[in-house]
């Protein structure tokens, strides 16, 4: 590989020729071969903003000639395209803070803008990485600023999609709404529901999270660039903090807000704790949701099978004809990595010391990481499984005609105890809740097929008047 040489504070090292990365880039590839895994392309796209936003506020301030100024907002203006992702090549496992990731930027921006000034890769004469692509800034005001600003980017898309699986839920609700079945607690026979009901529930469950993820991205808006190296915005012009937020607001398309405190902004992390615990419990409410698939998919003979997912592939190797629920299955496993990346973001929010958090990198990872998975989840769950799904409405019925549960709705006309006598017997016998009230001459059979009404007990309904409670004492009308 043909190499040019380069030189920074600990002295001189090869880089590769072509490489629009330099030195600072060159050793830390060298310094951390970790994981393989690179920078999301959101935080490469969030960066190259950043320095554009940055170039027009210096160029304003008259801190960054007009030529320098246009070239640096042009490489960065290729970055935020994604034209140079291959040329970010440092390991999302890296130097704290993420100076590495930081300088990988300021110098791919750099060999670029000396290239449109007539100049070559390698030589900074004509604009420099630190001098003028980072004149006014500091890794410890950008890269949080970065990774906030790409995790709005990423969970608008979350939320998007969250939207839409909300949607699938919905129509699906509709869909089944009259579609009677047995309710389950405990795993065990509860009192009928309709299937719709249960559908209606994700539907909420999945608009829930939407206001959380909501709560999260009015956080991560506030930005603290312009607080430079601690927070107190050394070396920057006094105008530069809302000129850079203003422009930064502007190209990213994002109403963000400049911090009314800079030295909280660098300290504290709570925007990206919220963002990540955001995930985690849209990741908990998906586990939650898919293993009710599964459960009311299980069978199809063995199982409740009360309802049906589409097919997607052979679900064994031995079993022919086997057919799994791997969209269900998918989301679970998904939602587990949602909940182990929060995990490691927790920690790494509170190991803060002082002035700044050197953890971000592993922050910035892991809530990228969940809402790439989570989003992408949501989509394939909901056009490959939730769409598709179809009811089993006789083996729905007949649940929701032999639960035992239904005893609940006598406790009103005969008393709790009476009931629960009867549901035993039931279990023990095997036969009809109703026939055992009629043969124990409880209630009258009209009033009885009222009471026991499957579908009257999917909602709140008011006591059947006229019932005659039928005892040895004789207690009379309800």
């Amino acid at each position: 590989m043909k190499m040019r040489m380069e030189k920074d504070s600990l002295g001189e090292h090869e880089v590769p020729f072509y490489a629009y990365y330099g030195i600072q880039t060159r050793r830390a590839v060298e310094n951390y071969p970790i994981s393989g895994y690179g920078a999301h392309p959101q935080l490469i796209r969030a960066m190259g903003m950043i320095k554009k936003a940055g170039a027009i506020a210096n160029w304003e301030l008259q801190l960054i000639d007009t030529r320098r100024a246009k070239a640096i907002q042009r490489a960065a203006a290729e970055v935020i395209s994604g034209k140079w992702n291959g040329e970010f090549v440092v390991d999302v496992y890296q130097a704290g803070a993420g100076v590495s990731f930081h300088m990988n930027a300021n110098e791919v921006i750099a060999n670029r803008a000396n290239e449109l000034l007539g100049g070559r890769r390698g030589d900074y004469a004509l604009c420099h990485p630190n001098d003028h692509v980072n004149c006014s800034q500091s890794t410890n005001d950008v890269f949080p600023t970065a990774m906030r600003l790409a995790s709005v980017f990423l969970i608008e898309d979350v939320l998007a999609a969250t939207g839409d699986l909300a949607k699938s839920f919905s129509r699906k609700a509709k869909v089944f709404d009259r579609i009677l079945k047995s309710g389950r607690t405990h795993l065990m026979d509860a009192v009928p529901i309709r299937l719709g009901q249960e559908f209606a529930a994700y539907a909420t469950a999945m608009r829930r999270c939407e206001g959380v993820l909501e709560y999260a991205l009015g956080l991560l808006k506030e930005v603290g660039l312009g607080g430079s190296a601690v927070g107190t915005g050394v070396n920057t012009h006094p105008k530069f903090q809302k000129l850079v937020v203003k422009h930064l607001s502007k190209i990213s398309g994002q109403a963000l807000r400049a911090t009314d405190d800079l030295r909280y902004a660098m300290q504290s992390n709570l925007a990206m704790s919220v963002a990540s615990s955001s995930l985690r419990n849209l990741g908990l409410e998906l586990i939650r949701i898919s293993n009710d698939l599964r459960l009311l998919s299980s069978g199809p003979n063995t199982g409740l099978a009360e309802i049906e997912m589409p097919a997607l592939q052979p679900g064994s190797s031995i079993m022919p004809g086997k057919v799994n629920p791997v969209m269900a299955e998918l989301t679970a496993m998904v939602g587990f990595q949602a909940v182990g990346a929060d995990m490691v973001t927790a920690m790494a929010v509170q190991a803060g010391q002082l002035e700044l958090n050197v953890m971000m990198p592993a922050m910035a990872w892991n809530v990228l990481h969940s809402a790439e998975i989570l989003k992408n989840t949501m989509r394939v769950l909901r056009t490959k499984c939730i769409d598709g799904i179809s009811a089993k409405e006789e083996r729905c019925r007949y649940y929701a005609n032999v639960t035992i549960a239904i005893a609940a709705a006598l406790n009103p006309y005969i008393g709790y105890a009476a009931a629960a006598e009867i549901a035993k017997e039931s279990v023990r016998t095997e036969r009809p809740v109703a026939e055992i009230v009629l043969e124990r001459n409880l209630l009258d059979a009209i009033t009885l097929r009222k009471i026991l009404d499957p579908m009257r007990m999917t909602t709140p309904a008011a006591p059947i008047k006229g019932a005659v409670r039928k005892t040895k004492k004789n207690t009379g009308k309800y």
